[in-house]
């Protein structure tokens, strides 16, 4: 059990007890124990009994639950209140904009316990009157709704590759000598996966008893050549059956989207037995398309023409941009994030904690800045020749502008502006208050765009080609979010930005040495809009990233 998990069952348990309206002060102190868990350095089930106690924030009770959830899986205080909730309720705290105040509110004066009666009750108008709700709030409910019924049974790239991953190595232990080979979705790398195609010229029938013997497991036959593959809490898998001679025609037609299968095949003709997928595009004289390109028919032109470009690979990040450290909400000091940049290679560090108007993240005061970068200056004598630069992730205000006045923005290598707060906009305030953080001189990177969460928050709404076009007419970098449950700004613009000739930048909001990682999935996004090593910052070596940061000293100083 990850310390994550353990967080999420005293989070529960927290919620659960304000939703019952019970003991507040406990509430809130399994909801402390919680945030204390998450921020361990290490994992809990790697400690001793004696480091455990001995960590901060774990008292004698909060490490007997701890210690009682690893051995048995359960806690005794959630298991009490589960069992005195609805399972519906359980539905309706995923739903975003009810915290269990309100939760509590609609199921005690409602009787209300189902996601399914809550938008009954929405459309019937029936929250408006109810103390701390209001039309806005009804609406937001059932966007949150909507939303959620619409990715049910999404999952998130990441995710669904290591799942994938680990069952592909499983299935060349038990077919030793069969191909398996992912496809669909997931091998085009697209940021959310309802479904995880896979090739095999394996023996369809004992592929089928093997997994029938797994208790959970539904199979299903599709077609003649695909069996679809449930179980519980992991995505479906369709398997696609073929022969080793069809291997890479099959393999080929099971990862194309259906348009650009359907425009290939319009115009040029798949090999009956290709001996790689290399040659299905040799054939006919195409540069080879990458499967994470294969989404339209206009990449297909763009091969014919000899004009996909070199791919961004994950060796091409030569920096990390974007990262907190225990000054603000991250996990590690910033010579432990320098360090461990160090040990990947990397060549220097952009180190951008929390402005002040994150309060609920410990954002900087000038004043905890001033002493920031004393320690940035004594750690670039101690590391050299790594570098660390000076850095703030600005909150966008409301009005557009960047936290803090231009003397102390002034004393940062470079700005990344982000909105963090009221992210429930309408477009033309979404856009007034980007627009003017865009036109601000200190803005040379415009953090996650769109704020969204993939699966569980929709970003707020922009008008993309007004955004990247201000970001060329103001030399502003865009961001490619890393984080799997980011990865904004969405690829399906990343073209667009390159054609406008502004900058990309994969960063990973790393917010522990370990969030380093999330660098991968920012590579892998960006290679389905096509991105390339020359337009990425984070790609640019220490001297490319000094002399960038000269023009853009120049600019914010014009």
């Amino acid at each position: 059990m990850t310390n994550e998990q353990i967080a999420d069952h005293f989070s529960l348990l927290s919620k659960l007890m304000d939703i019952h309206g019970e003991n507040s002060f406990k509430a809130k102190t399994y909801s402390i124990n919680a945030y204390n868990i998450e921020r361990l350095p290490a994992e809990i089930t790697t400690m001793s009994e004696a480091e455990l106690f001995s960590m901060k924030g774990i008292g004698d009770s909060t490490g007997r639950k701890i210690l009682d959830l690893i051995e048995t899986g359960k806690m005794a205080a959630l298991e009490d209140i589960l069992s005195r909730t609805p399972p519906g309720i359980l539905d309706i705290l995923q739903i975003k904009g009810l915290g269990p105040k309100k939760i509590a509110v609609i199921w005690k004066e409602l009787g209300i316990e189902s996601v399914g009666e809550l938008e009954y009750a929405c459309n019937e108008n029936r929250l408006v009157a109810l103390k701390g709700f209001g039309a806005k709030t009804q609406e937001s409910i059932l966007k949150s709704i909507a939303y959620a019924r619409q990715n049910e049974g999404f999952y998130l790239w990441s995710e669904a590759m290591d799942i994938a991953t680990a069952l592909i190595g499983r299935l060349k232990m038990v077919f030793p000598g069969a191909m398996f080979e992912l496809a669909g979705d997931v091998r085009r790398q697209l940021e959310t996966i309802e479904v995880v195609d896979m090739v095999t010229d394996a023996d369809k029938k004992t592929v089928i008893e093997k997994f029938s013997i797994t208790e959970g497991i539904v199979i299903e036959e599709l077609l003649t050549d695909i069996v679809l593959i449930a179980a519980p809490g992991q995505p479906k898998i369709n398997m696609h059956f073929t022969d080793s001679k069809s291997f890479f025609a099959g393999l080929f037609k099971a990862t194309g989207s259906e348009d650009f299968l359907a425009a290939f095949t319009a115009k040029y003709s798949i090999p009956e037995s290709p001996a790689t997928e290399e040659e299905i595009f040799t054939a006919n004289g195409l540069q080879f398309i990458p499967p994470a390109m294969r989404e339209s028919a206009a990449v297909i032109d763009r091969a014919a023409a000899r004009k996909i470009p070199v791919l961004i690979q994950p060796g091409d990040i030569k920096g990390i941009i974007h990262s907190h450290s225990t000054w603000s909400d991250g996990m590690n000091t910033i010579e432990e994030m320098a360090k461990a940049a160090m040990d990947k290679g990397l060549e220097y560090l952009v180190m951008s904690d929390h402005s002040q108007a994150a309060f609920y993240a410990n954002g900087l005061s000038p004043e905890r800045i001033a002493a920031q970068h004393g320690e940035i200056d004594a750690l670039n004598v101690k590391l050299a020749p790594f570098k660390i630069f000076k850095s703030i992730e600005a909150d966008i205000l409301g009005d557009g502008s960047l936290d803090y006045g231009s003397s102390v923005l002034n004393t940062f290598d470079l700005v990344i502006a982000s909105v963090h707060s009221n992210l429930k906009m309408s477009q033309e305030k979404a856009m007034s208050r980007v627009m003017a953080a865009v036109a601000n001189p200190f803005t040379a990177i415009l953090g996650h765009p769109t704020g969204r969460l993939l699966l569980s928050r929709e970003g707020y709404p922009l008008d993309h080609k007004a955004v990247i076009d201000a970001c060329a007419a103001h030399n502003v970098v865009i961001e490619i979010n890393a984080h799997p449950r980011r990865l904004d700004i969405d690829w399906r613009w990343v073209e667009y930005a390159i054609e406008k000739r502004v900058l990309l930048s994969i960063d990973p909001d790393a917010h522990s040495i370990d969030g380093y990682s999330s660098n991968y999935y920012g590579v892998m996004i960006a290679q389905k809009g096509g991105l390339t090593a020359a337009h990425n910052l984070s790609s640019y070596t220490l001297a490319q990233f000094e002399d960038y940061l000269i023009k853009y000293r120049a600019k914010r100083n014009a």
